[in-house]
């Protein structure tokens, strides 16, 4: 059986496995299994454009190039056109942590909340212990080459420009401490989502754990987008390029700040207490936590089984007064149910899609508490086009309209006596907007017209318009199979691209909607204009009777 590397660097500290009472031969057999089997997974970045097994091997190694070219984007100049070093690195800690956690969310909650091992491996003789660190181990091992990639470029960066400047000790010593802060931050992200998981096992289960555990992941991506204007606020700017950090007592909750702290302390160096604060904050609280994390090992295992508890007993699926208002027919009808069902129930869909939905709750707001600088006139400017950035992922979010678990029960199409298959489309994309992006747009609205009065009800209107026509258009253009037809494996990464690029027509939209206002009554004939092309795109888009 194949060995790996990180097997090989185990070996040499697993005297400390033994000191925390874990089977250490049987962790990494099954370690080495785990390994194995992911070698043979498609990342769902590669989708189906693999074509045979021996391609297959190591794709998620080959795929760092991709994290690395966004950490260049994104690290790179602020390591070369910023001098203020507690600004420069809390800012790259806490790109990191955002990028790093919403992996996290996204793509290794599944694994942390796995109870096939449970089941599985948990038959067999073997301590809960030595599975969880299993467990623990094969997450960390893959964000922490996850992080590097992130970080090499800037790694890199730092290594030239401190060895130009201050020379090599200082450069070597510079870039190991950037990595050391890397692992505790990483450290300190497994540990923090399962001990948050843990939390919510202890109160929660069947169904409902299920949803509430959808719940966090939007309210952590809020707080991750908020925590870093944060820390943006924390730094005063000046016309002479300076950049000024004034500690407030509230600062201590901001992580990145923690990591940021330590280099300016080591290498300016600057011993103010709230810093050397900071820095003990970096190392203590990632060990405490993990400590914690260990204690509680045996409780979160057993609490995992929860998640296979059902407590929905045959409750009837409600039939919504908007349903029967904005279908035609029965077909339609029953379809929209079906797909409203599928988007409160399919777990792996919600896992997708709920985080995008927490981002485009907030980033509107984000967007528009940073473009003025004064609330009291902002009633008198178009700030309000900010709006717009409620829906900008949404291209993203429609394409995981045809993906499910369930993916192979898709059969019940073919044995459905419906004379146009385009209906369901129809019926999936009006339940798609009635149950995820119409309350978010409710929402916005009230906000924005609180904030800039009654006067923008007619852009409102039209935005909304526009977000309907853009719907369809992103259905038509990102999505190719019938609702939840597909496994998520087969995810296209190609779908992806498109839509990102499917932001700048959306942006299209804004500056058309932005010159018509331009002019008197502009708006108005805008909006006749919308909501012809509204109507001619949701009569004529799905009149196919195509199979998927």
């Amino acid at each position: 059986m194949k060995d790996f590397f990180v097997l090989k660097v185990l070996d040499r500290f697993k005297f400390i496995f033994k000191t925390l009472k874990i089977d250490y031969p049987i962790m990494r057999k099954i370690l080495q299994i785990k390994f194995i089997v992911d070698n043979r997974r498609v990342p769902m970045m590669f989708g189906n454009n693999v074509k045979n097994l021996h391609d297959k091997n190591n794709l998620f190694i080959k795929s760092l190039w991709i994290y690395s070219l966004l950490g260049g984007v994104i690290i790179i100049p602020l390591v070369f056109f910023s001098d203020s070093m507690i600004y420069q690195m809390s800012i790259i800690f806490g790109l990191i942590l955002f990028l790093i956690t919403s992996s996290v969310i996204s793509d290794f909650s599944s694994v942390l909340l796995d109870i096939r091992e449970k089941t599985i491996i948990g038959t067999k003789p073997i301590n809960s212990r030595t599975i969880s660190a299993a467990k623990f181990i094969h997450i960390v091992t893959y964000m922490y080459f996850l992080t590097l990639s992130i970080a090499l470029p800037g790694i890199l960066a730092f290594l030239i420009k401190n060895w130009v400047l201050e020379g090599f000790v200082y450069s070597f010593l510079f870039v190991l401490l950037f990595i050391i802060e890397l692992t505790f931050l990483d450290l300190f992200i497994v540990v923090l989502t399962t001990l948050l998981y843990l939390f919510i096992l202890k109160f929660f289960d069947g169904e409902k754990l299920k949803d509430i555990i959808n719940y966090v992941q939007i309210i952590t991506a809020i707080t991750l987008v908020m925590g870093y204007q944060f820390l943006g606020r924390a730094f005063i700017f000046f016309s002479d390029s300076r950049i000024e950090f004034t500690p407030e007592w509230y600062h201590y909750l901001i992580m990145p700040l923690w990591f940021g702290s330590t280099f300016e302390m080591l290498f300016k160096p600057d011993y103010n207490p709230n810093l050397i604060i900071y820095s003990c904050l970096a190392v203590v609280v990632p060990i405490i936590s993990f400590l914690i994390y260990l204690k509680l090992i045996p409780t979160f295992e057993a609490n995992l089984l929860k998640l296979n508890q059902n407590q929905l007993k045959g409750k009837p699926i409600k039939k919504k007064l908007l349903g029967k208002i904005i279908t035609r027919d029965n077909e339609e009808r029953l379809f929209y149910r079906f797909t409203s069902q599928m988007m409160k129930s399919e777990r792996g869909f919600k896992l997708r899609v709920y985080p995008s939905l927490g981002f485009s709750l907030i980033f509107p707001l984000i967007f528009l508490l940073n473009g003025v600088s004064s609330i009291n006139n902002i009633a008198s400017t178009k700030l309000y086009f900010f709006i717009y950035f409620c829906v900008y992922l949404l291209p993203a979010v429609i394409i995981m309209l045809q993906y499910s678990v369930n993916y192979k029960a898709a059969w019940i199409y073919n044995a459905t006596p419906i004379k146009e298959l385009g209906k369901i489309s129809k019926a999936a994309l009006k339940a798609f907007i009635t149950n995820l992006i119409l309350p978010i747009y409710i929402i916005e609205s009230a906000v924005f017209l609180y904030l800039f009065g009654y006067q923008i009800i007619p852009d409102l209107i039209i935005i909304f318009i526009t977000i309907l026509v853009f719907t369809v258009i992103s259905y038509k253009i990102v999505v190719h199979h019938l609702p939840f037809t597909e496994s998520f494996e087969n995810y296209d990464k190609s779908q992806g691209v498109i839509a990102l690029l499917m932001m700048l027509l959306l942006g299209g939209f804004a500056i058309v909607h932005l010159i018509f206002t331009l002019f008197n009554y502009g708006s108005y004939i805008y909006l006749v204009i919308l909501l012809v092309i509204n109507l001619l795109l949701w009569k004529y888009s799905f009149n196919f009777n195509e199979r998927s």
